[in-house]
């Protein structure tokens, strides 16, 4: 959003709230919604830093997928362990 452009604040918030919304349905529905979200994100990361669609994040892009990967890894790894997500 400090990119400034419009049209950079009006990709980033349809896409955030895409990822916004693939959470909020992985609460009830599969947790495994979760994990492709995470994932996906990253990919979005990865493009991002590619781009550089927007100006003045060299080093972020690369961060966030990294945590994005991170966690969905994690979050993977609960999964095929067996803990129980829903009540």
């Amino acid at each position: 959003m400090a990119d400034g452009r419009w049209q950079v604040i009006a990709a980033e918030s349809s896409v955030a709230g895409l990822f916004v919304v693939i959470a909020a349905v992985s609460v009830s529905a599969s947790v495994w919604l979760a994990v492709f979200g995470l994932a996906g994100h990253g990919l979005k990361d990865l493009w991002q830093h590619h781009t550089q669609f927007v100006r003045n994040t060299h080093w972020w892009p690369p961060f966030c997928a990294t945590v994005d990967w991170v966690a969905a890894g994690i979050l993977t790894t609960a999964i095929l362990l067996g803990v129980p997500f829903h009540g």
